[in-house]
């Protein structure tokens, strides 16, 4: 399917090995990259003539599968019109008519609703707007409250998080992921140093214990004149090891919050728009954060496109202080086409059942994956809305596991011990069997290191 190719699939690997350099990766890359010519709906067309089913949703963002009718419908009638214009003192109707879709499905009511839009590039970018936000609301609020008028920056300058969190790979992104265990440990002499705090113990369905956020409400007593906000992945740590915790720990966060005057900013990049069975994940504990980010599935996949959510309490107070203005501005911000698709995938998300789509791949991903709980090899299965996972207790060798997992006509990304699937909410059935089937066939037969 698709267009001719001029050079052979031997040929872009070889050109590729020589020339790219790709994510998490040396160059060359250690194992080679599979060279994809097209791809329509949850199937993969390589140069080579092969097909893979796509478990991954290219990195969660293809929620809707590939090549959408719709979808690219709205790209085509866009760039007809304009593919970009810059946004600093110019606007367009794409960004506008986006930003009040987004209002009208956000959580909050009132002065908490998430209504206020700043446009960002990626889902790094977004939450690097929102500490930036976090820093410059108390900064302004400080001012404004009389607090100190000699210039003097405010004390509440440190972000809390709780460990086994993923927030992106720009500098203050990372300074907020996992300092131990996460994948910018080489970073840590040069990284700001922020507050962390053990990760919830208590998983998605277990019962409550207070005692999960002892630690957390120790350090906000000590410390929260120093806290400009908690910032934590709602519901599931993802590329921090796809962890899924209790809907109550998200509340009493929020609660404390509250009662040590901090913000609350969640990370709803990969969870947003429907990947854990709600709109948002925040919705699994009804609560709203004061700022929220997402990216990933807010354009469909259709092209790197984020956004920083907030509220009139937050914004109202830049119109008040001394900065008054929201210190960044990306050269792309607003991007018409990146707004027309959103809003094309906002609408067909919204005409979709979503609540028994994702039931339905649940569902079907706890008994499927079942089989591989039986394992030695295996340390846990677990599933929550389009999220399958099966944790290996030894690391995986990936120069032997991913060729192994494409021969089975499947493409799947593992990493460390997770074999994971996050495939496109319109899959059907038989192919999520067959990635299912791939994941519980590659688990059980002894590839760890």
């Amino acid at each position: 399917m698709g267009t001719g190719s001029s050079l052979t699939a031997e040929e872009i690997i070889r050109l590729d090995q020589q020339h790219v350099w790709h994510p998490y990766a040396a160059l060359p890359n250690a194992v080679p990259c599979v060279p994809v010519q097209s791809a329509m709906g949850c199937e993969l067309y390589l140069t080579d003539g092969r097909t893979l089913i796509d478990g991954m949703s290219s990195w969660w963002a293809c929620i809707h599968g590939y090549s959408h009718p719709y979808l690219v419908q709205a790209a085509k009638d866009q760039i007809d019109q304009m593919s970009h214009i810059m946004f600093g003192g110019l606007t367009h109707e794409p960004a506008i008519q986006l930003a009040s879709t987004l209002s009208d499905i956000v959580p909050g009511e009132g002065e908490t609703k998430l209504d206020r839009v700043f446009y960002c590039d990626s889902g790094s970018v977004a939450v690097e707007v929102a500490m930036k936000m976090a820093l410059q609301y108390w900064y302004n609020k400080m001012h404004i409250d009389g607090i100190d008028q000699n210039g003097q920056s405010s004390k509440k300058s440190k972000f809390l998080t709780i460990r086994g969190g993923y927030h992106g790979d720009t500098f203050e992104a990372m300074s907020v992921c996992d300092p131990v265990n996460g994948m910018h440990h080489l970073f840590s002499n040069v990284l700001t140093q922020q507050l962390f705090c053990s990760r919830p113990t208590i998983k998605f369905n277990e019962p409550w214990d207070e005692a999960d956020v002892d630690e957390l409400k120790s350090m906000l007593e000590s410390q929260s004149e120093t806290i400009a906000a908690i910032i934590l992945e709602p519901i599931v740590q993802g590329a921090g090891g796809m962890r899924f915790y209790s809907p109550h720990y998200l509340r009493r966060v929020r609660e404390l919050c509250d009662e040590y005057d901090v913000l609350l900013i969640c990370d709803e990049i990969a969870t947003a728009f429907g990947r854990t069975g709600k709109m948002f994940a925040v919705d699994h504990a009804s609560i709203v954060p004061d700022i929220m980010c997402i990216g990933k599935a807010l354009s469909g996949g259709f092209t790197s496109f984020a956004a920083t959510l907030t509220n009139q309490r937050i914004a109202e107070v830049f119109t008040r202080g001394p900065a008054g203005v929201l210190m960044h501005g990306p050269t792309f911000m607003g991007n018409p086409l990146a707004c027309a698709v959103s809003l094309a995938s906002l609408q067909l998300l919204q005409s979709y059942p979503l609540a028994q789509m994702v039931g339905d791949i649940q569902s079907q991903l706890e008994t499927e994956l079942e089989e591989a709980r039986e394992s030695p090899l295996v340390q846990d299965v677990r599933c929550l809305g389009g999220i399958g996972v099966i944790e290996m207790k030894e690391p995986m060798h990936m120069a032997t596991v991913q060729p192994e997992i494409v021969a089975e006509g499947v493409w799947l990304r593992p990493f460390g011990k997770l074999l994971y699937t996050m495939p496109p909410l319109i899959i059907r059935p038989h192919e999520l069997t067959k990635i299912t089937r791939t994941m519980v066939k590659i688990a059980t037969r002894g590839k760890a290191r």
